[in-house]
């Protein structure tokens, strides 16, 4: 056995899947096979990529070593079977796209339709992840491209800024500066604020725009709630829980409606920077790089 794209890719689905009989199941072999296939990658190698003990496996050293070449290795031959499909499928094929969830937008909406559209051979699909979520995706090829916030100056990949995402501050109809405006933000200091948590790993480097505009102002700490979801951030906000900073694109439907209302804030100024990413080097077909160019479109339309 040498290190093929066999041994490559069960060494990553074992990883992803957080154990043999987790990966046994998704490449729908028995257990001891996985094991054998992992076992003889590392004999090849001379050291163990996983530490084994109770509970899921974890990476080893040569192990977390291994995995962005696994990963790079694996993209590269995806690009490799989508260029030559790619020959004979002509305006077809897949495409995917990962996307911050807070992004799909009227607008965004209306992009992808008009891709479809266009392309209605492509397999097109969408996933929703945080904005690292959306670079690890884009970065092993299971995506296509990717929308998110900020840059990531990941060396293998590439991204280019398209818009900025205005933010705005929303509370229920019945609050006593819904529809007005304020000269600052200093005079909402006080009031009770909806905010994503802490976690982890998950948090979304763009919710630290709240608490960075008051602390640019000097304003300490708020009050606030952890709520761990932009749409529950906006039904708990219209039940009049609290105030909350949210894009200007995720509110267009309750504004129509009347459920929520805007805070109008003279000094500020806060904006989440759309980014859109792509594998450096990688293979886009003609239908993805359109889909590229509909996305970078959108940047002439604000």
């Amino acid at each position: 056995m040498s290190m093929d794209a066999d041994a490559l890719r069960t060494f990553l689905v074992v990883y992803r899947e957080g154990g043999f009989s987790n990966a046994a199941r998704t490449l729908n072999r028995t257990q001891p096979a996985i094991s054998q296939r992992i076992r003889l990658l590392e004999e090849e190698l001379g050291v163990p990529l996983f530490e084994r003990g109770p509970g899921a496996p974890k990476l080893s050293q040569a192990g977390e070593v291994l995995l962005p070449h696994a990963e790079r290795a694996m993209a590269a031959l995806k690009d490799a079977k989508n260029a030559v499909l790619d020959l004979a499928t002509a305006d077809a094929g897949p495409v995917s796209l990962a996307a911050v969830g807070t992004l799909a937008s009227t607008q965004l909406t209306a992009t992808l339709k008009k891709f479809r559209s266009s392309y209605p051979k492509v397999d097109f699909s969408l996933v929703t992840a945080t904005s690292n979520e959306v670079s690890h995706l884009v970065r092993r090829g299971e995506s296509t491209l990717g929308l998110r916030y900020f840059e990531d100056r990941s060396p293998d990949l590439v991204c280019q800024r398209i818009y900025d995402e205005r933010l705005a501050v929303v509370c229920t109809r019945a609050h006593r500066l819904a529809g007005k405006r304020v000269a600052s933000l200093a005079l909402l200091k006080d009031e009770h604020w909806l905010e994503f948590p802490a976690t982890p790993g998950r948090r979304e480097a763009s919710w630290q725009n709240l608490f960075a505009q008051f602390r640019v102002r000097g304003l300490g700490d708020i009050v606030w709630s952890p709520v761990d979801s932009l749409t529950a951030q906006k039904r708990l906000a219209e039940a009049g829980f609290g105030l909350a900073l949210v894009p200007e694109s995720a509110i267009v439907e309750e504004l129509k409606a009347k459920t929520l209302a805007i805070i109008h804030v003279a000094d500020l100024k806060a904006a989440n920077p759309v980014t859109v990413v792509v594998r450096r080097n990688g293979y886009l077909s003609a239908a993805a790089n359109r889909l590229l160019e509909m996305l970078k479109a959108e940047r002439a339309s604000r």
